[in-house]
């Protein structure tokens, strides 16, 4: 078979996909180091699996090459040079030429073989942790709400209020940030209450379907203390772009630090420090407009984003405690105590996140926004703009007609503040 002659005009238009390729990756456009890159692994996991994804595309590459440069040879080889060429008898088929057919069929197979073999110890090794690692293993049950994450500590014991209000031991919760040691594998189970969500972090395991009625698991391990970026990765609903969470693991002294902070009940500071009627301090500044869509970030978090949790951990200190009670009574009075738990304060709803020490998270609204005024001001004031049809809106502002003046968001706002 010969072929028009048009060899020039493809070979300008390579050669421009080429230089376009290069200066590309020259500019480091191409440089995939984001926060949720699996191109930059911090655990043994995430290592695996993008070895295998570069075995998978060096098997691709050869095949690409070997099956383009045929097809290369044959269109310069057997182009149409003249105007008779175009009539000439066609070159010698090898059509069924059976050394020609075994091996194409044999490199098809060993191409097969050299993918499948690391993609079934990947397998086994993503299943579960290696038997020789799991004595020093560390559990948590990872539960998909739509839309955000809670995470239980079955091993870790706190003191929550039962269905008649009485204290009883319980496993330590929290909400969107998933808290880790540094250094040692942890078994995460995953469990959801409604649809199916998709469990990733990126830079520390692939993904991992939550399936309703039928229990999952992965593992992972993070190199060294750091902060990871999470989120679903199955599409439950309007608001599935916007289910997030965070990962924050820490070495050892300052993950049993923080453990032992989130097992205390909720801070309370004595009114009597304070002049009832007060006005809201000077960090209630006037609150700013925002737009629909806008990113819930700022650029001091987005540089280091592991000292901005650090920082989280400490409380503030302007804080006024008449101002706090007030937005404690309005916590009560507005339901909010029948979606959240804030363990010692009478909270004691499971359909919301856990608040008990909100205030000591970087992120809130499901890992969406910055855990700052501004934008726990933007959560409290709009959430269905913020996340559309999330449960905190439906059922809690519009079936419970919760309205909520300036005051009262100034005062809910210097309570979950002081939740440290």
């Amino acid at each position: 078979m010969r072929f028009p002659n048009f060899s020039n005009r493809l070979g300008r238009r390579a050669l421009a996909a080429a230089a376009l390729a290069g200066s590309f990756l020259l500019s480091g456009c191409f440089w995939l180091d984001g926060p949720q890159s699996t191109f930059d692994p911090r655990g043994p996991v995430a290592r695996e699996q993008l070895s295998l994804f570069y075995t998978t595309c060096w098997v691709s590459l050869v095949i690409f090459v070997v099956v383009g440069s045929v097809l290369a040879v044959a269109i310069i080889r057997f182009r149409a040079r003249s105007d008779a060429d175009l009539h000439a008898e066609p070159p010698e088929q090898h059509h069924g030429n059976p050394i020609i057919e075994v091996s194409l069929i044999a490199a098809s197979v060993l191409s097969l073989v050299i993918i499948a073999i690391p993609t079934l110890r990947e397998i086994w090794l993503t299943y579960d942790i290696p038997e020789a690692e799991r004595a020093n293993s560390y559990e948590v049950t990872a539960t998909g709400y739509r839309w955000w994450f809670k995470f239980d500590y079955p091993n870790e014991k706190a003191l929550v209020p039962d269905a008649t209000g009485k204290l009883v031991s319980a496993a330590l919760t929290t909400g969107s940030e998933l808290v880790i040691p540094a250094g040692r594998p942890v078994h995460i189970n995953l469990r959801t209450v409604d649809v199916i969500h998709s469990f990733w972090i990126p830079k520390l395991a692939g993904k991992v379907d939550m399936v309703p009625n039928r229990g999952n698991l992965l593992w992972i391990e993070a190199d060294k203390p750091g902060y990871f970026w999470g989120q679903c990765a199955e599409f439950c609903g309007e608001s599935h772009a916007l289910m997030r969470f965070r990962v924050i693991a820490l070495g050892p002294r300052e993950f049993n630090d923080w453990l032992n902070a989130q097992i205390a009940p909720a801070r309370k500071l004595p009114v009597d420090t304070a002049s009832e009627g007060s006005r809201p301090k000077a960090q209630f500044a006037a609150y700013r407009t925002f737009k629909r869509n806008e990113p819930g970030y700022t650029g001091k978090f987005d540089v280091s984003p592991l000292d901005a949790w650090r920082a989280q951990q400490l409380p503030a200190t302007d804080e006024d405690p008449a101002l706090i009670e007030k937005g404690r009574q309005l916590f009560k009075t507005k339901t909010c105590i029948q979606c959240h738990t804030v363990r010692g304060d009478d909270a004691s709803g499971v359909t919301g996140p856990e608040l008990t020490h909100v205030a000591s998270r970087t992120t809130i609204a499901g890992g969406l926004l910055e855990n700052n005024r501004d934008e726990l001001h933007r959560w409290i004031h709009a959430p269905g703009e913020v996340k559309p049809g999330n449960t905190m809106w439906v059922t809690g502002y519009l079936q419970n007609n919760i309205k909520l003046t300036s005051e009262d968001e100034d005062a809910l706002m210097a309570y979950l503040e002081s939740l440290k």
